[in-house]
């Protein structure tokens, strides 16, 4: 199955267009219809993603629905991502890369240290994004999140195979400059990203790069 889709969706027709820059979260609403696509500028980035209903923040994305009900641990065109509800929270309809991760979770400052080095334990991680985002984010803020509330997450353009003995690997990706993967909302979506800093692991080439994030309303 060729799992690679292009979009005919004209970056000039967005509602949104806006810059992540490296290693810093970005947060914001998608309506249900309307679709999303997340740009990797330079290639080889990881772009850690989460999703909340919009109007119900305890139904958020769940990897456990969403790895039973599609029957695979990577994500590519025609994947649904479910909600712990069950339900279908986006679905990707398009896709340049062809392999996203559900299994790496979010760099932080306890596994920075667990797999690292005890020194690494300062460093900026994706879960300090996503906290910083909850704190300080009004859209946040309304739904009354906190980190409870941080599930496991999706890993745009991060390539985790899943060694014979059932272990992770954190190798370099199979992204590229301009790559994207875009979504269409099945329901109102909050977005939080935390475009990742890792400087430890080739998961971004050692060097966190900015990446674009377009919205354009349902046709």
């Amino acid at each position: 199955m060729n799992t690679l889709q292009t979009s005919q969706l004209d970056p000039a027709s967005a509602v949104i267009d806006e810059i992540c820059a490296a290693g810093e979260p970005w947060v914001k609403m998608v309506k249900r219809g309307q679709t999303f696509r997340i740009v990797d500028l330079q290639g080889n980035q990881a772009v850690d993603t989460l999703f909340f209903n919009a109007h119900q923040a305890q139904e958020r994305y769940s990897a456990t629905h969403t790895i039973r009900a599609s029957n695979q641990l990577y994500l590519t065109t025609d994947s649904p991502l479910y909600s712990n509800f069950g339900n279908v929270m986006l679905t990707i309809i398009a896709d340049t890369c062809g392999r996203h991760d559900t299994l790496g979770g979010a760099c932080a400052a306890e596994s920075n240290t667990v797999r690292y080095a005890l020194e690494k334990m300062p460093m900026h991680s994706c879960r300090d994004n996503f906290l910083h985002a909850l704190a300080h984010e009004s859209a946040c803020e309304q739904l009354h999140l906190n980190k409870r509330d941080i599930p496991s997450n999706i890993n745009f353009f991060m390539n985790v195979p899943v060694t014979e003995e059932g272990g992770l690997e954190f190798i370099d990706g199979i992204s590229a400059p301009g790559k994207y993967v875009e979504m269409r909302a099945e329901m109102d979506v909050l977005v939080l990203i935390s475009n990742c800093p890792q400087l430890n692991n080739p998961c971004n080439a050692y060097n966190p790069t900015p990446i674009r994030l377009l919205v354009w309303d349902k046709p």
